[in-house]
Protein backbone atom coordinates (compact mmCIF):
# COMPACT_ATOMS: atom_id res chain seq x y z
CA UNK A 1 0.00 0.00 0.00
CA UNK A 2 1.04 3.43 -0.92
CA UNK A 3 2.77 5.62 1.95
CA UNK A 4 3.26 2.36 3.99
CA UNK A 5 5.89 2.03 6.64
CA UNK A 6 9.23 1.08 5.28
CA UNK A 7 10.81 -2.04 6.95
CA UNK A 8 14.03 -1.00 9.06
CA UNK A 9 17.02 -1.04 6.57
CA UNK A 10 19.70 -3.50 7.44
CA UNK A 11 23.08 -4.96 5.81
CA UNK A 12 21.72 -7.91 6.07
CA UNK A 13 22.10 -10.65 9.36
CA UNK A 14 24.98 -11.80 10.32
CA UNK A 15 25.72 -14.06 13.06
CA UNK A 16 28.24 -14.03 16.16
CA UNK A 17 30.82 -16.50 13.69
CA UNK A 18 30.89 -14.05 10.47
CA UNK A 19 32.34 -10.93 12.79
CA UNK A 20 35.95 -10.35 11.92
CA UNK A 21 37.79 -10.56 14.99
CA UNK A 22 39.12 -6.79 15.35
CA UNK A 23 42.67 -8.30 16.05
CA UNK A 24 42.67 -10.71 12.96
CA UNK A 25 44.26 -9.65 9.48
CA UNK A 26 42.40 -7.61 7.94
CA UNK A 27 42.80 -9.18 4.35
CA UNK A 28 39.59 -11.65 3.91
CA UNK A 29 41.48 -13.85 2.18
CA UNK A 30 43.04 -15.30 5.19
CA UNK A 31 40.40 -14.79 7.39
CA UNK A 32 38.50 -18.29 6.96
CA UNK A 33 34.35 -17.53 6.57
CA UNK A 34 33.80 -18.70 9.80
CA UNK A 35 36.28 -16.79 12.19
CA UNK A 36 35.01 -16.68 15.88
CA UNK A 37 35.66 -13.30 17.79
CA UNK A 38 38.29 -14.89 19.96
CA UNK A 39 38.14 -12.81 23.39
CA UNK A 40 41.72 -13.66 23.91
CA UNK A 41 44.69 -11.37 22.82
CA UNK A 42 46.55 -13.49 20.29
CA UNK A 43 49.49 -12.00 17.92
CA UNK A 44 47.71 -11.15 14.79
CA UNK A 45 48.63 -13.72 11.71
CA UNK A 46 50.15 -11.30 10.39
CA UNK A 47 52.75 -10.84 12.50
CA UNK A 48 53.10 -14.78 13.60
CA UNK A 49 53.76 -15.04 9.41
CA UNK A 50 56.73 -13.34 9.30
CA UNK A 51 60.23 -14.36 9.33
CA UNK A 52 61.65 -12.18 12.06
CA UNK A 53 64.83 -11.96 12.59
CA UNK A 54 66.06 -12.68 16.67
CA UNK A 55 69.43 -12.99 18.29
CA UNK A 56 70.52 -16.29 18.04
CA UNK A 57 73.85 -16.19 20.07
CA UNK A 58 75.35 -14.00 18.18
CA UNK A 59 77.60 -10.80 19.83
CA UNK A 60 75.28 -8.18 19.60
CA UNK A 61 75.54 -4.01 20.98
CA UNK A 62 73.21 -4.16 23.65
CA UNK A 63 72.94 -0.04 24.02
CA UNK A 64 70.94 -0.75 20.38
CA UNK A 65 69.81 -4.28 19.76
CA UNK A 66 69.52 -5.25 16.27
CA UNK A 67 66.39 -7.27 16.77
CA UNK A 68 65.07 -3.61 17.94
CA UNK A 69 65.56 -1.70 14.80
CA UNK A 70 64.61 -4.34 12.56
CA UNK A 71 61.58 -5.54 13.94
CA UNK A 72 60.07 -1.81 14.77
CA UNK A 73 61.53 -0.54 10.93
CA UNK A 74 59.66 -3.71 9.51
CA UNK A 75 56.31 -2.30 11.67
CA UNK A 76 56.45 1.05 10.48
CA UNK A 77 56.98 0.28 6.48
CA UNK A 78 53.82 -2.27 7.40
CA UNK A 79 51.64 0.65 8.95
CA UNK A 80 52.12 3.30 6.28
CA UNK A 81 49.53 1.34 3.86
CA UNK A 82 46.64 3.60 4.52
CA UNK A 83 47.54 5.89 1.14
CA UNK A 84 45.84 8.78 2.54
CA UNK A 85 46.80 12.59 2.13
CA UNK A 86 46.65 14.52 5.29
CA UNK A 87 45.79 18.07 5.48
CA UNK A 88 45.49 18.16 9.21
CA UNK A 89 48.34 17.97 11.67
CA UNK A 90 48.19 18.78 15.29
CA UNK A 91 50.63 17.98 18.20
CA UNK A 92 50.65 18.08 21.87
CA UNK A 93 53.79 19.35 23.78
CA UNK A 94 55.86 21.61 26.05
CA UNK A 95 53.74 21.03 29.50
CA UNK A 96 53.84 23.93 31.79
CA UNK A 97 52.81 24.28 35.43
CA UNK A 98 50.33 27.38 36.48
CA UNK A 99 50.72 28.19 40.24
CA UNK A 100 47.58 30.70 41.05
CA UNK A 101 46.06 31.53 44.08
CA UNK A 102 43.07 28.83 43.98
CA UNK A 103 44.62 26.34 42.27
CA UNK A 104 47.38 24.99 40.58
CA UNK A 105 47.18 23.41 37.12
CA UNK A 106 49.39 21.87 33.95
CA UNK A 107 48.50 23.60 30.58
CA UNK A 108 49.70 22.05 26.91
CA UNK A 109 51.04 23.64 23.76
CA UNK A 110 48.49 22.48 20.95
CA UNK A 111 49.94 23.30 17.43
CA UNK A 112 48.06 22.50 14.43
CA UNK A 113 49.42 22.94 11.08
CA UNK A 114 46.67 22.60 8.12
CA UNK A 115 45.70 23.72 4.62
CA UNK A 116 41.98 23.59 5.01
CA UNK A 117 39.48 26.12 3.47
CA UNK A 118 38.17 26.06 7.08
CA UNK A 119 40.98 28.01 8.71
CA UNK A 120 42.31 31.03 7.82
CA UNK A 121 45.75 30.41 9.09
CA UNK A 122 48.01 27.93 8.11
CA UNK A 123 49.00 27.55 11.53
CA UNK A 124 47.90 27.75 15.05
CA UNK A 125 49.38 27.73 18.71
CA UNK A 126 47.23 27.70 21.55
CA UNK A 127 47.11 26.38 25.74
CA UNK A 128 44.94 23.84 26.92
CA UNK A 129 44.51 22.43 30.17
CA UNK A 130 43.10 18.99 31.15
CA UNK A 131 39.32 20.52 31.57
CA UNK A 132 39.75 22.09 27.93
CA UNK A 133 40.00 18.45 26.49
CA UNK A 134 37.06 17.85 28.42
CA UNK A 135 35.12 20.23 27.02
CA UNK A 136 35.67 19.43 23.65
CA UNK A 137 34.84 15.61 24.17
CA UNK A 138 32.03 16.08 26.05
CA UNK A 139 30.26 18.98 22.86
CA UNK A 140 31.58 16.17 20.15
CA UNK A 141 29.45 14.13 21.85
CA UNK A 142 26.89 16.24 22.42
CA UNK A 143 27.22 17.08 18.74
CA UNK A 144 28.00 14.10 16.59
CA UNK A 145 26.14 11.24 18.81
CA UNK A 146 26.13 8.60 16.07
CA UNK A 147 29.72 8.49 15.97
CA UNK A 148 32.39 6.70 18.55
CA UNK A 149 34.38 9.24 20.22
CA UNK A 150 37.90 8.63 21.05
CA UNK A 151 38.19 8.57 25.08
CA UNK A 152 40.25 11.10 27.29
CA UNK A 153 43.11 9.71 29.66
CA UNK A 154 41.39 9.19 33.24
CA UNK A 155 41.24 12.69 35.28
CA UNK A 156 41.15 11.62 38.99
CA UNK A 157 44.20 10.09 40.56
CA UNK A 158 44.87 8.82 44.02
CA UNK A 159 46.07 11.15 46.08
CA UNK A 160 49.20 10.16 47.66
CA UNK A 161 50.07 7.57 45.53
CA UNK A 162 50.26 8.87 42.20
CA UNK A 163 51.91 12.56 42.34
CA UNK A 164 49.83 14.63 39.36
CA UNK A 165 52.88 17.03 38.87
CA UNK A 166 55.11 14.53 38.72
CA UNK A 167 57.69 14.77 35.07
CA UNK A 168 56.44 10.85 34.71
CA UNK A 169 52.79 11.61 34.91
CA UNK A 170 52.40 15.09 33.34
CA UNK A 171 54.36 13.32 30.29
CA UNK A 172 52.05 9.90 29.99
CA UNK A 173 49.34 12.45 29.96
CA UNK A 174 51.01 14.43 27.64
CA UNK A 175 50.78 11.14 25.23
CA UNK A 176 47.62 10.53 25.97
CA UNK A 177 46.03 13.74 25.17
CA UNK A 178 48.40 13.75 21.97
CA UNK A 179 46.81 10.97 20.59
CA UNK A 180 43.09 12.12 21.61
CA UNK A 181 43.74 14.72 19.43
CA UNK A 182 45.29 13.28 16.69
CA UNK A 183 42.24 10.12 16.90
CA UNK A 184 40.08 13.05 16.10
CA UNK A 185 41.97 14.56 13.23
CA UNK A 186 42.24 11.20 11.61
CA UNK A 187 38.52 10.75 11.60
CA UNK A 188 36.57 11.76 9.00
CA UNK A 189 33.68 13.97 10.20
CA UNK A 190 34.78 14.56 13.53
CA UNK A 191 37.69 16.49 12.13
CA UNK A 192 35.38 18.97 10.58
CA UNK A 193 33.44 19.22 13.91
CA UNK A 194 32.99 23.17 14.13
CA UNK A 195 33.84 22.69 17.91
CA UNK A 196 37.22 20.93 17.28
CA UNK A 197 37.83 23.92 15.04
CA UNK A 198 37.67 26.64 17.95
CA UNK A 199 39.18 24.22 20.17
CA UNK A 200 42.64 24.60 17.95
CA UNK A 201 41.90 28.02 16.78
CA UNK A 202 40.85 30.26 19.83
CA UNK A 203 43.18 32.13 21.73
CA UNK A 204 40.87 32.06 24.95
CA UNK A 205 38.65 29.79 24.83
CA UNK A 206 36.92 30.79 27.80
CA UNK A 207 35.63 33.36 26.69
CA UNK A 208 34.01 31.05 24.07
CA UNK A 209 32.38 28.48 26.73
CA UNK A 210 30.79 31.58 28.25
CA UNK A 211 29.31 32.52 25.05
CA UNK A 212 27.51 29.13 24.95
CA UNK A 213 27.24 29.14 21.20
CA UNK A 214 25.42 26.29 19.80
CA UNK A 215 27.02 25.22 16.85
CA UNK A 216 25.60 22.10 16.94
CA UNK A 217 24.75 19.64 13.65
CA UNK A 218 21.88 19.03 12.49
CA UNK A 219 21.98 15.50 13.67
CA UNK A 220 22.92 16.30 16.72
CA UNK A 221 20.01 18.91 17.15
CA UNK A 222 17.68 16.10 15.85
CA UNK A 223 18.42 13.48 17.88
CA UNK A 224 16.13 13.49 21.23
CA UNK A 225 16.87 10.72 23.57
CA UNK A 226 13.91 9.43 25.92
CA UNK A 227 15.30 6.98 28.38
CA UNK A 228 12.79 4.50 29.78
CA UNK A 229 10.09 5.12 27.26
CA UNK A 230 11.29 2.74 24.64
CA UNK A 231 12.12 -0.32 25.23
CA UNK A 232 14.24 -2.42 21.87
CA UNK A 233 12.83 -5.64 21.18
CA UNK A 234 16.15 -7.37 20.59
CA UNK A 235 18.93 -5.86 18.07
CA UNK A 236 20.04 -6.85 14.91
CA UNK A 237 22.27 -9.69 14.76
CA UNK A 238 25.16 -7.24 13.89
CA UNK A 239 25.20 -5.03 16.33
CA UNK A 240 23.99 -8.21 18.68
CA UNK A 241 27.52 -9.39 17.85
CA UNK A 242 29.31 -6.28 17.95
CA UNK A 243 27.79 -5.85 21.94
CA UNK A 244 29.32 -9.52 23.04
CA UNK A 245 32.40 -8.84 21.65
CA UNK A 246 32.69 -5.29 23.41
CA UNK A 247 31.68 -6.89 26.22
CA UNK A 248 34.46 -9.92 25.89
CA UNK A 249 37.00 -7.86 24.71
CA UNK A 250 36.63 -4.92 27.97
CA UNK A 251 36.53 -7.57 30.61
CA UNK A 252 39.72 -9.82 29.03
CA UNK A 253 41.58 -6.79 28.44
CA UNK A 254 40.76 -5.63 32.64
CA UNK A 255 42.23 -8.99 33.76
CA UNK A 256 45.39 -8.51 31.52
CA UNK A 257 45.45 -4.78 32.71
CA UNK A 258 45.42 -5.87 36.64
CA UNK A 259 48.14 -8.27 36.05
CA UNK A 260 50.39 -6.13 34.39
CA UNK A 261 49.88 -3.94 37.62
CA UNK A 262 50.65 -6.48 39.53
CA UNK A 263 53.74 -7.96 37.55
CA UNK A 264 55.30 -4.30 37.51
CA UNK A 265 55.05 -4.29 41.21
CA UNK A 266 56.58 -7.16 41.75
CA UNK A 267 59.15 -5.98 39.44
CA UNK A 268 59.85 -2.77 41.33
CA UNK A 269 60.05 -5.00 44.79
CA UNK A 270 62.32 -7.36 43.69
CA UNK A 271 64.07 -4.28 42.19
CA UNK A 272 64.77 -2.78 45.80
CA UNK A 273 65.94 -5.98 47.01
CA UNK A 274 68.32 -6.40 44.32
CA UNK A 275 69.81 -3.21 44.69
CA UNK A 276 70.90 -4.02 48.39
CA UNK A 277 71.83 -6.50 47.12
CA UNK A 278 74.73 -5.95 44.96
CA UNK A 279 76.55 -3.73 47.53
CA UNK A 280 76.80 -6.84 49.63
CA UNK A 281 79.40 -8.34 47.22
CA UNK A 282 81.59 -4.87 47.36
CA UNK A 283 81.69 -4.88 50.79
CA UNK A 284 82.68 -8.78 51.02
CA UNK A 285 85.50 -8.08 48.67
CA UNK A 286 87.34 -5.46 50.94
CA UNK A 287 87.60 -8.00 53.14
CA UNK A 288 88.80 -10.78 51.07
CA UNK A 289 91.83 -9.73 49.10
CA UNK A 290 91.91 -12.93 46.57
CA UNK A 291 88.52 -12.66 46.06
CA UNK A 292 88.39 -8.93 46.05
CA UNK A 293 88.42 -8.43 41.82
CA UNK A 294 85.73 -11.01 41.19
CA UNK A 295 83.08 -10.14 43.85
CA UNK A 296 83.46 -6.53 43.19
CA UNK A 297 82.67 -7.73 39.57
CA UNK A 298 79.96 -9.42 40.85
CA UNK A 299 78.52 -6.09 42.55
CA UNK A 300 78.73 -3.90 39.56
CA UNK A 301 76.90 -7.29 37.12
CA UNK A 302 73.83 -7.11 39.71
CA UNK A 303 73.98 -3.21 39.38
CA UNK A 304 74.01 -3.43 36.15
CA UNK A 305 71.07 -6.18 36.28
CA UNK A 306 69.53 -3.19 38.35
CA UNK A 307 69.70 -0.40 35.49
CA UNK A 308 68.32 -2.94 33.00
CA UNK A 309 64.91 -4.09 34.90
CA UNK A 310 64.72 -0.35 35.89
CA UNK A 311 64.09 0.66 32.62
CA UNK A 312 62.00 -2.34 31.18
CA UNK A 313 59.86 -1.64 34.40
CA UNK A 314 59.28 1.83 33.07
CA UNK A 315 58.51 0.94 29.89
CA UNK A 316 55.95 -1.11 30.69
CA UNK A 317 54.53 1.54 32.88
CA UNK A 318 54.61 4.31 30.44
CA UNK A 319 53.52 2.62 27.66
CA UNK A 320 52.21 -0.86 27.97
CA UNK A 321 49.66 -0.04 30.66
CA UNK A 322 48.05 3.44 28.83
CA UNK A 323 47.52 1.74 25.72
CA UNK A 324 45.85 -0.77 27.96
CA UNK A 325 44.03 1.75 29.40
CA UNK A 326 43.11 3.92 26.09
CA UNK A 327 40.97 0.72 25.12
CA UNK A 328 39.32 -0.23 28.11
CA UNK A 329 37.60 3.09 28.06
CA UNK A 330 37.75 3.01 23.94
CA UNK A 331 35.13 -0.04 24.03
CA UNK A 332 33.45 1.93 26.70
CA UNK A 333 32.51 4.95 24.68
CA UNK A 334 31.78 2.32 21.73
CA UNK A 335 29.05 0.59 24.24
CA UNK A 336 27.45 3.87 24.65
CA UNK A 337 27.39 4.61 20.90
CA UNK A 338 25.56 1.22 20.36
CA UNK A 339 22.93 1.99 23.40
CA UNK A 340 22.15 5.11 22.13
CA UNK A 341 21.82 3.46 18.53
CA UNK A 342 18.97 0.94 20.61
CA UNK A 343 17.18 4.10 22.27
CA UNK A 344 16.51 5.69 18.51
CA UNK A 345 15.52 1.70 17.10
CA UNK A 346 13.27 1.63 20.20
CA UNK A 347 11.45 4.73 19.75
CA UNK A 348 10.90 4.15 15.66
CA UNK A 349 9.34 0.82 16.13
CA UNK A 350 7.15 2.17 18.97
CA UNK A 351 6.34 4.88 16.37
CA UNK A 352 5.28 2.21 13.77
CA UNK A 353 2.80 0.34 16.21
CA UNK A 354 1.11 4.11 16.70
CA UNK A 355 0.58 4.00 13.17
CA UNK A 356 -0.47 0.55 12.30
CA UNK A 357 -3.17 0.85 15.56
CA UNK A 358 -4.58 3.66 13.76
CA UNK A 359 -7.71 2.42 11.62
CA UNK A 360 -7.86 4.29 8.72
CA UNK A 361 -7.79 2.90 5.10
CA UNK A 362 -4.90 4.53 3.67
CA UNK A 363 -2.59 5.42 6.70
CA UNK A 364 -0.09 8.02 5.71
CA UNK A 365 3.10 7.60 7.69
CA UNK A 366 3.87 10.79 9.60
CA UNK A 367 6.96 12.81 9.37
CA UNK A 368 8.26 12.23 12.72
CA UNK A 369 8.56 8.27 12.04
CA UNK A 370 10.37 9.11 8.84
CA UNK A 371 12.56 11.45 10.60
CA UNK A 372 13.12 8.71 13.26
CA UNK A 373 13.90 6.09 10.57
CA UNK A 374 16.22 8.59 9.17
CA UNK A 375 17.94 8.70 12.50
CA UNK A 376 18.08 4.77 12.80
CA UNK A 377 19.66 4.22 9.57
CA UNK A 378 22.42 7.11 9.95
CA UNK A 379 23.04 5.61 13.50
CA UNK A 380 23.73 2.38 11.53
CA UNK A 381 25.83 3.76 8.94
CA UNK A 382 28.15 5.65 11.22
CA UNK A 383 28.22 3.34 13.88
CA UNK A 384 29.56 0.55 11.57
CA UNK A 385 31.67 2.40 9.87
CA UNK A 386 33.32 3.77 13.11
CA UNK A 387 33.68 0.06 14.29
CA UNK A 388 35.83 -0.87 11.01
CA UNK A 389 38.03 2.02 11.86
CA UNK A 390 38.61 1.11 15.51
CA UNK A 391 39.18 -2.04 14.55
CA UNK A 392 41.82 -1.20 12.06
CA UNK A 393 43.48 1.17 14.29
CA UNK A 394 43.11 -1.30 17.23
CA UNK A 395 45.11 -3.98 15.04
CA UNK A 396 48.02 -1.60 14.33
CA UNK A 397 48.42 -0.41 18.07
CA UNK A 398 48.34 -3.74 19.69
CA UNK A 399 50.69 -5.10 16.77
CA UNK A 400 53.15 -2.13 17.57
CA UNK A 401 52.56 -2.29 21.46
CA UNK A 402 53.25 -6.22 21.86
CA UNK A 403 56.34 -6.35 19.51
CA UNK A 404 57.94 -3.23 21.28
CA UNK A 405 56.79 -5.38 24.30
CA UNK A 406 58.93 -8.23 22.57
CA UNK A 407 62.34 -5.91 22.24
CA UNK A 408 62.05 -4.21 25.31
CA UNK A 409 62.47 -7.87 27.08
CA UNK A 410 65.02 -8.77 24.38
CA UNK A 411 66.96 -5.84 25.43
CA UNK A 412 66.67 -6.59 29.05
CA UNK A 413 67.56 -9.76 28.81
CA UNK A 414 70.59 -9.34 26.62
CA UNK A 415 71.84 -6.56 29.41
CA UNK A 416 71.32 -8.95 32.00
CA UNK A 417 73.42 -11.78 29.78
CA UNK A 418 76.38 -9.09 29.12
CA UNK A 419 77.03 -8.27 32.45
CA UNK A 420 77.22 -11.65 33.64
CA UNK A 421 79.23 -12.72 30.86
CA UNK A 422 81.50 -9.49 31.74
CA UNK A 423 82.94 -11.57 35.05
CA UNK A 424 83.31 -14.96 34.19
CA UNK A 425 86.89 -14.15 33.24
CA UNK A 426 87.27 -12.86 36.30
CA UNK A 427 86.05 -16.28 38.17
CA UNK A 428 88.21 -18.11 35.79
CA UNK A 429 91.50 -19.70 37.27
CA UNK A 430 94.34 -17.63 36.03
CA UNK A 431 97.91 -19.06 35.41
CA UNK A 432 100.46 -18.32 38.84
CA UNK A 433 103.39 -15.77 38.19
CA UNK A 434 107.06 -17.26 39.03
Amino acid sequence: AAGAPKPLPTSGPKSLREMPHPLATSSSEEMGPALTPSPDLLLPRSIADKDLSLPNGTPVDTSSPASSSSLLNRLQLDDDLDGETRDLFVTVDDPKKHVCTMETYITYRVTTKTTRAEFDLPEYSVRRRYQDFDWLRNKLEESQPTHLIPPLPEKFVVKGVVDRFSEEFVETRRKALDKFLKRITDHPVLSFNEHFNVFLTAKDLNAYKKQGMALLSKMGESVKYVTGGYKLRSRPLEFAAIGEYLDTFSLKLGTIDRIAQRIIKEQLEYLVELREYGPVYSTWGGLEVELSEPLEGVSACIGNCCTALEELSEDMTEDFLPVLREYILYSESMKNVLKKRDQVQAEYEAKLEAVALKKEDRPKVPTDVEKCQDRVECFNADLKADMERWQNNKRQDFRQLLMGMADKNIQYYEKCLTAWESIIPLLQDKPETK
